[in-house]
């Protein structure tokens, strides 16, 4: 899983480490940007879902539409069980509501269908190019803290027993998702290798302490930091001083994260596009091994 602040080059990172794991293995490349680039940075038009790039690479854009799929399939109807109990809301109107209102929802619609896809093994690798985890993760906590309200509320709880379809006690209902998101955070926590992406930029160090903070607080580790658009020449006045601004930056990260796998990827003339300059990323982003 690659992750950071927008624009600092997650998806070219993904797209490279998967073209990488290609090589080896069937591959998928998931990306659930709100603005997707993975077919710009691989160079194809097709639009079915997912594509194949190579013969053993595959990508995926998720959009909003698969959202709303994956939210009716898995989660939809039960967690609406529990609301509708709540307030008198239809189905079409709630899911609005959800998909619409919680950000990090589709995040975590997308842990649940990576945890099924490496159960049934269709792909030995899948590269997710995604935002920061906040959101999902405090999205995974939702169903427990339902659960904990309405055991101190029994007066409460003692009007709201069944779900409105199904009949079945809420907190049965709740129970269950509980553990589909229980599930979700154990696979975060146990079969996902975390690389977090930044660049030599004031703003951009400060965010990863944020980051960091977030997924330490519920046990995720990451494994490694890309620093990505290293300045490597001085062949300029302006490169110069680029180089002297980064240094800043890279010191900092470097004592600052010195317990992790630290790679430098340089800033490129050109732009980081197609199979070729995606080998060129992968070579500098293996070099040593993940």
């Amino acid at each position: 899983m690659f992750t950071g602040k927008g624009g600092v080059g997650k998806t070219t990172c993904a797209a490279a480490a998967a073209q990488h794991y290609a090589d080896s293995g069937p591959t998928l490349t998931i990306s659930t940007d709100a603005t997707p680039s993975l077919s710009h940075i691989f160079e194809v038009t097709d639009k079915q879902k997912p594509v194949q790039v190579l013969p053993r690479l595959y990508i995926s854009e998720i959009g909003e539409r698969e959202i709303r799929e994956m939210w009716d399939k898995k989660f939809g109807r039960e967690v609406y069980e529990v609301f509708s109990a709540f307030v008198d809301i239809d189905y079409e109107s709630f899911v609005e509501f959800m998909t619409s209102v919680l950000p990090g929802l589709g995040e975590e619609f997308m842990v649940d269908y990576i945890r099924e896809m490496a159960r049934k093994g269709v792909y030995e690798n899948i590269v997710w190019d995604t935002a920061p985890l906040g959101q999902t993760l405090s999205l995974l906590e939702t169903p427990a803290l339902l659960g904990n309200h309405l055991r101190m509320a029994p007066r409460i709880y003692s009007r709201l027993k069944l779900g409105r379809r199904s009949r079945e006690p809420v907190l049965d209902i709740l129970k269950r998702w509980e553990e589909l998101s229980a599930a979700n955070m154990d696979f975060l926590k146990n079969d996902v290798y975390f690389t977090m992406v930044t660049i030599p930029e004031a703003l951009a160090v400060e965010q990863l302490e944020g980051a960091f903070r977030e997924l330490d607080k519920y046990g995720l580790t990451v494994k490694q930091i890309v620093i990505n658009n290293v300045v490597k020449t001085e062949e300029s006045e302006f490169l110069k001083i680029k180089v002297r601004q980064q240094q800043t930056y890279l010191k900092h990260i470097y004592e600052k994260y010195s317990n992790l796998k630290i790679v430098e990827l340089p800033m490129f003339p050109q732009e980081v596009k197609g199979l070729q300059k995606l080998r060129e990323v992968g070579k500098i982003l293996f070099q040593g091994g993940i």
